[in-house]
């Protein structure tokens, strides 16, 4: 049987199809950028989640100019998919840790090449400000404009607990200097963090849907070698969601959000060379099956139960 044509949710994916025509191809850039919780600007060590790639899915060497990355990789992206559009999609660390000046210098590269249509930029909440925020203004004129964000939780103690350097407090504030302004915003959670609940997962989707945030990129937490997490999850100090306990939060989570929120990301399989755990997660195809089947199994979508976590509903 074929697949459905459009999902339950509102794939990131259908919402640039729509906006442009056609699909859409990011193209993922390491700018050399670092991150004040791994530098001892905050603290040091970073997330305990947090390899030394800096969450960077993927194999360009950073040595390389951000044309010379965005040459390759929309040549490779043509030669594999037939590309024709792309976003530049600033990944690796935290890409507005650093003057004005360097930062129009490496969004100004992003945007060099004819077939860039966008540029998404990924960042911590406590790393902006309003001139940042003006910069990257400057570019949603011509060209479709994201910050990625990372929240990962809506609950302090977990922040503490992985160590993330920021508080819920950050995270609303960015958003408020960022929203309304032609900036589009796409906020990163993590499901399945130590001590976390079902409840609080809810609370975090919750939280978004309140604030209007325009996307989300749903992880799960997994174990990637080299890390404190690997530690931890070595001597037994930590326990993970199986896949059915994932797909089950997943779902729960796309309920409470408003339906046009864009869904970014369901399931990353990260890099197979350094994923320690859970093995489920190198299926990702299995895991978007799963969940699909999910919300056929519920006669369930994303937002059904919006109306619920408003103000009134």
């Amino acid at each position: 049987m074929s697949a459905p044509e459009e999902k339950r949710y509102y794939q990131y994916s259908r919402y640039l199809k729509e906006l442009f025509g056609q699909k859409v191809y990011k193209v993922t850039l390491d700018a050399g950028f670092s991150c004040p919780n791994r530098d001892g600007a905050i603290s040091s060590g970073g997330c305990i989640f947090c390899d030394a790639s800096g969450s960077f899915s993927c194999a360009h060497d950073n040595k390389l100019s951000i044309k010379e990355q965005l040459h390759i990789g929309i040549e490779n992206q043509r030669k594999r998919f037939g590309a024709q559009k792309f976003i530049s999609y600033l990944q690796a660390y935290t890409n507005t840790y650093g003057s004005i000046e360097h930062l129009e210098k490496v969004y100004s590269q992003a945007l060099s090449h004819e077939d860039v249509v966008g540029i998404s930029i990924g960042t911590r909440p406590d790393c902006v400000d309003e001139d940042k925020i003006s910069l990257i203004l400057s570019y949603s004129k011509d060209y479709e404009t994201w910050i990625e964000y990372g929240l990962q939780s809506s609950n302090d103690e977990t922040l503490r607990f992985i160590n993330r350097g920021h508080t819920v407090k950050d995270f609303i504030h960015a958003v408020e200097m960022t929203k309304n302004k032609g900036i589009k915003i796409c906020a990163h959670v993590i499901l399945g963090l130590p001590n976390e609940t079902n409840k609080d997962a809810l609370n975090t989707a919750r939280l978004l849907a309140s604030l209007g945030v325009d996307g989300v990129k749903i992880h799960l937490l997994c174990v990637l070698k080299n890390t404190k997490l690997e530690q931890m999850y070595n001597n037994n100090e930590i326990s993970l969601l199986s896949k059915n306990e994932y797909v089950e939060v997943v779902c729960d989570f796309l309920e409470e959000l408003p339906p046009s929120m864009t869904i970014h990301r369901l399931a990353g399989n990260g890099l197979k060379k350094i994923l320690v755990a859970p093995r489920w997660l190198s299926d990702k195809f299995e895991v978007l099956t799963a969940i699909d089947d999910e919300l056929e199994k519920r006669e369930s979508y994303q937002g059904k139960n919006f109306s619920s976590c408003i103000p009134g509903g």
